[in-house]
């Protein structure tokens, strides 16, 4: 993974203020939509990405400081604090995952943020005879929080100085990419810990006192486990600036001017690439498709935490915002405008009826795998569904898939009726 590391610049002091309100830039009446053509429709889809990226970057800021309350004062109020703060902070990052496909700077930069699945071993302790990691990763047992140096692929590098720099640049250290040091799936596990009930119910149960210190400190090196997280939150706040500094508008220089300037069509291709992608090859594929065929909980997208049925939820709620042209943000007001689903309906009504139809039903069948993961009588988690003979996970998952490959391909459809004659998603090597 490249170091995506990047020091705030000064024109990041303005993203540094943003709050909800600052959204007043996009739509967010259909009074003030401009008619639908495909330039408008891909200034509509910057709208939307900055306005997504902005609700991450708010909830992250909220994330960072529930953790700083919990290193300054370990108790389970702040931990449990903490966690749902990164439980709030999942759900408009997960629908940001849609603008990664097409467009190269989110692809390029998103690994920092939220690649998986890792080898916990690499940043904490973990149950040796619990963990299941990448086989030959030198980096699986490093534990760089009680290390003063690790040594990997043949590298002996310092880490006695935790920082975001540091983090950043021991991803994907000694060529494995299941070595991840930052990202939301760093701090689910700094705060879950180990999830060691394998299909059975129950997620990870980190003790409070992990962050405790002198006597009450347990499993060792609770200051340095404080830092850790303090320098991820961090670095994770920073990235964030930056991405909602590339879809700012007034910006000239950044990506949003690059995408609005360029044809009408690439930005058109971009999107559908985007939903597509997301849909086939990612959700379908590599998030479902992957973990139910080998039983595999080590497969599950937010394994800590079982937070999994809202991390594929939200992914599909990023392609139908796309489609159209729609987002609620986290403090419920909605950010409308000029969308792919209005220039399919002037093409082809019948195809603008079906895909709307057919997003509806997937987001039910995600829906019933969200409702069943938190059922308040006998909930089923994700990485129980995958479980082996588990009839009823299976089915529901199987549900999800088949929604999501139908809907894909009425997405290729409707970027045939709008001049884009090879979509080709990725299917991430997936046949379905």
């Amino acid at each position: 993974m490249t170091n995506l590391f990047r020091p705030a610049p000064l024109a990041l002091a303005i993203a540094a203020t943003v709050t909800v309100a600052g959204c007043a830039q996009s739509p967010s009446s259909a009074q003030n939509t401009p008619p639908a053509t495909k330039a408008t429709v891909v200034q509509h889809y910057a709208d939307l990405a900055h306005a997504n990226y902005e609700d991450a970057l708010i909830t992250a800021r909220a994330l960072d400081e529930a953790t700083d309350r919990l290193i300054a004062n370990p108790s389970e109020a702040n931990m449990k604090a903490a966690k749902e703060a990164w439980l709030a902070a999942r759900v408009p990052y997960q629908q940001t995952e849609v603008f990664r496909f097409g467009n190269a700077i989110v692809d390029d930069w998103e690994g920092q943020l939220n690649a998986w699945p890792l080898d916990e071993g690499l940043i904490d302790y973990v149950k040796a005879d619990e963990y299941q990691h990448e086989l030959g990763n030198a980096g699986a047992t490093a534990n760089i929080i009680a290390s003063d140096s690790v040594t990997v692929g043949g590298e002996t590098l310092d880490v006695s100085s935790l920082s975001p720099e540091l983090l950043a640049n021991l991803n994907e250290v000694g060529g494995s990419e299941a070595n991840v040091a930052t990202g939301y799936h760093a701090v689910e596990f700094l705060l879950w810990g180990q999830d060691l009930h394998g299909f059975d119910a129950g997620a990870g149960e980190r003790p409070i006192t992990d962050y405790a210190s002198g006597a009450d400190c347990t499993n060792g090196n609770c200051e340095r486990r404080g830092e850790y997280l303090d320098a991820v939150t961090d670095l994770l706040v920073t990235d964030l600036e930056w991405m909602v500094a590339q879809w700012a508008p007034g910006n000239d220089g950044n990506y949003r001017a690059q995408l609005t300037a360029a044809e009408a069509d690439q930005g058109i291709q971009k999107m559908l690439f985007g939903m597509g992608s997301l849909s086939l090859g990612e959700l379908a594929g590599e998030r479902m498709k992957v973990a139910l065929e080998a039983n595999s909980y080590e497969d599950e997208h937010d394994c800590f935490s079982d937070n999994t049925h809202n991390s594929h939820y939200y992914n599909g709620q990023g392609i139908q915002n796309v489609y159209t042209g729609t987002y609620r943000r986290v403090d419920g007001s909605l950010v409308t405008g000029p969308s792919l689903s209005d220039l399919v309906e002037q093409a082809n009504p019948e195809l603008d009826a079906r895909l709307n139809s057919q997003l509806d039903n997937s987001m039910a069948a995600l829906g019933v795998m969200k409702a069943r993961a938190e059922s308040s009588q006998n909930p089923m988690a994700f990485d129980e569904m995958i479980g082996p003979g588990n009839a009823e996970g299976e089915q529901i998952i199987t549900n999800s898939i088949l929604a999501l490959v139908e809907q894909t391909g009425s997405i290729e459809q409707a970027a045939r009726e709008l001049g884009i004659s090879a979509l080709s998603p990725d299917d991430a090597g997936h046949a379905f």
